[in-house]
């Protein structure tokens, strides 16, 4: 069986706890996760490195996740590349539609809960002839 070769995935975030949840969430993939917490680093990232996906969060300060995915949509090395945004406040239609618009695969609402691996608690199965009828 062959290995694949590793790909960059590209977390923005300007808080590290979210940037933090989102590497853990991540992790399992087993590809190369890099961390930038502003778009100015994520750009700087971009200018020397290849990125299969970018995660990115909608408020930022100084630039938005949108303004960051426009200039990055700007260079022809990254018109193709994956986008996701992420939103920690309530996503409304519109902004939903711009970020398709701008490229986006997805729209992600935080918090992220990941699914547990197996159900917590099995529920048995109780036959019908077993369960008393109430009147």
């Amino acid at each position: 069986m062959m290995d694949h070769e590793k790909v960059n995935i590209l977390l923005v975030d300007d808080q590290p706890a979210k940037l933090l949840a989102n590497e853990e969430i991540l992790r399992s993939l087993g590809e190369t996760l890099i961390k930038a917490s502003s778009a100015r680093e994520a750009l700087e990232f971009l200018l020397k490195n290849e990125a299969a996906v970018v995660l990115v969060d909608v408020c930022m300060p100084e630039l938005d996740g949108f303004q960051l995915a426009a200039m990055i949509r700007e260079h022809p090395r990254f018109q193709k590349t994956a986008m996701i945004f992420i939103s920690a406040i309530q996503v409304s239609d519109i902004d939903r539609l711009r970020g398709y618009e701008m490229g986006a695969v997805d729209y992600v609402p935080v918090p992220v809960v990941p699914p547990p691996p197996v159900p917590v608690v099995p529920v048995p199965v109780i036959p019908e002839s077993v369960v008393p009828v109430v009147d």
